[in-house]
Parts: C-alpha cells; structure tokens; sequence
C-alpha cells in the first residue's frame, strides 16, 4: 500500500469517513485524546453530551457546554458532526416525571426539546439520529414515555420537528438490526411504513456493536442494500468488537482487525461510506463499564498505539484509494 500518515488521510483520499464516540471531558483535559481524534478521524459524535438528561439538568435549563465542546472541535478541524440523539428512552432527566404529563403534555415536551436542540446546531450538526433504539429485540415496538403518549407516530412527528428546523440529514438508529433477522425485518418495516406517510428520513444507522458476537459481514451487506433500495443512505454508527471472557479466540486482536476489515469491506461494496466506532481507544471504552465478562479492548486503539484493527481498516481503504 501507499505510504500514509493517518488514518485520516487514507481515509479523505477514498471518499470515506472513519468516526469515533468523543468524550468531552477527555477532549478538553486529555491532549493525547484529541490530538489522536484530530489526527486520525474524520467524524465526531457527541458520546452523551446530546442526549436528553445531560442537556436538561432541570426544567428550565439547557446545559449545552459539552455538546458545544465537541460540536465546535468537529468544525474546527473539518469534520463531519454527527448528533446523537434526539429521542431515545434511555437517560431522560433524572427530575423528568411522565406521570405528571398528560400525553399532550409529553408531545409538547418532546417537540419542544427537538426544536430547541436540533434549531440550536442548525448549520454545524450534518446528521441528526432523530430516535434510537425504537424497536425491542423481538422486534415488536418498544414500551417507552414517547410510544405511551403518542403511539408509533411519535416518530413521524420527531422526524418532522427535526425537519422544522435543521439541515441535517435525519437518520434511524438502532442495534442488533445489523444483519438479516427478526429485529432488522422489523426497522425495515417501521421505515418503509415511515415513508409511505411521507416522513423526512434520509437514513439508517447500523450500531453494530459486536461484543458477544460478529454479524455475518455478508447479511450486513445484503441488509445495507435493502435499506438502499429505499433510497436511504446507510452508516454503521456505533462500531466495537469484543469477545466473551471463556471464549476468546487466539490472537483474538487479528480476528478482531480481520472483522473490522471485512465490515469496512461491506461498506464499500455496498456504498455505505460511513464507520464510527463507540470511542477512541481501549480504556476510554464504555464496554467495561456496561458489560462484566468480556474483553476490554473493542477498538482501534490501545493508548496511543494503533492495534491491528486500525492497519487492517487503513490496509482495505488503501487498496482502492488514489
């Protein structure tokens, strides 16, 4: 392969993003940490300093300073910024009380909330994930505040509140829907109804976090395609690959690099030209922290030293770039 310096700049001469989860509190304390996003990356999302309880430390108060801090970073070193997330039944405000809403109460809230966040980052956020994680793994519509007060349309309506009042191109993001199955059969369906009616959605986000196992690259295409045939762009958005403590491979970090080699191969194939994996290096990783029994090294870096993870995704976007 041609000689690079980054994984950056391999990346920019393919046409292609390689993004990663930041932290802002390591981005403002930790130099090694952004100089190393800065040097190797090419798209930053927020880690949880967009979703809803960080923002709202009470009714009437927006705490915005660490959202601003990795938005305002991604703009100035030219990266795509992508906002995650506007809706999500997760990490809602600890003083957020439904039972003290009435349903319009709640669709007042939420609309509100979307107005206020994604009108904020109008021209410096490129992609918004509207809602997160609106399906249960069986595939049926999850139970949340949002889906109680409103029903299913609580999407359509996220969607056409972040239409109000952003640019961004307004995705779908879910996980264990990477592949062919139950969960994915049930987002195409959710999408494709979401069209009928008209809804501004641009795109789908694959997760893809594989840390009790590795979804076949091959259904990750054939679903990219499916989605595609909707006329919607596909990113896999949350990217991390660990292995169960008893059942770890050997040279469990080759197999790791060669799965991230051939997701990225997927993506080529298919033209999903997006990969954000959920951090920057091994200890900065929320894996250890959520999850007792597997191993802690999910990404593409362990400290500052490129793993074989990030030379088998700089060898693949080599291979074709100029």
């Amino acid at each position: 392969m041609t000689a690079r310096t980054s994984l950056r700049s391999v990346a920019e001469s393919r046409g292609f993003d390689v993004g990663a989860a930041v932290d802002a509190d390591l981005l403002r304390n930790d130099a090694g940490y952004w100089k190393l996003l800065r040097r190797e990356f090419t798209t930053v999302t927020p880690e949880n300093a967009l979703k809803m309880g960080p923002l709202r430390p009470s009714p009437d108060t927006y705490d915005f300073g660490d959202a601003d801090a990795v938005v305002n970073f991604g703009l100035e070193y030219d990266m795509t910024v992508r906002g995650h997330t506007l809706v999500w039944h997760n990490q809602t405000p600890e003083w957020f009380e439904e039972w003290a809403y009435t349903d319009d109460g709640i669709e007042g809230f939420l609309r509100d909330h979307i107005h206020t966040v994604a009108g904020r980052y109008r021209d410096k956020i490129d992609v918004w994930d509207v809602v997160n994680e609106a399906i249960a793994d069986d595939g049926s519509m999850r139970e949340t505040v949002w889906y109680d007060a409103m029903g299913e349309a609580y999407l359509d309506e996220a969607f056409g509140w972040a239409d109000d009042v952003t640019d961004a191109d307004l995705y779908y993001n879910d996980y264990g829907a990477d592949g062919i199955n139950e969960k994915s059969d049930a987002v195409y369906d959710l999408i494709t109804g979401m069209l009928d009616r008209d809804v501004p959605i641009d795109g789908v986000g694959l997760q893809l976090h594989a840390l009790h196992d590795e979804p076949d690259p091959g259904s990750v295409a054939e679903n990219v395609y499916r989605f595609e045939d909707l006329g919607l762009d596909v990113q896999i958005t949350e990217m991390d690959v660990a292995y169960p403590e008893g059942e770890v491979p050997e040279d469990h970090r080759e197999q790791q690099a060669q799965y991230y080699r051939s997701i990225v191969e997927a993506c080529l194939d298919t033209g999903c030209e997006t990969l954000v994996t959920w951090g920057v290096r091994d200890g900065d990783s929320w894996v250890p922290g959520w999850f007792s029994g597997l191993t802690d090294d999910p990404l593409l870096f362990d400290g500052s030293t490129p793993k074989p993870a990030y030379h088998a995704i700089m060898d693949v976007l080599a291979e074709g770039s100029d």
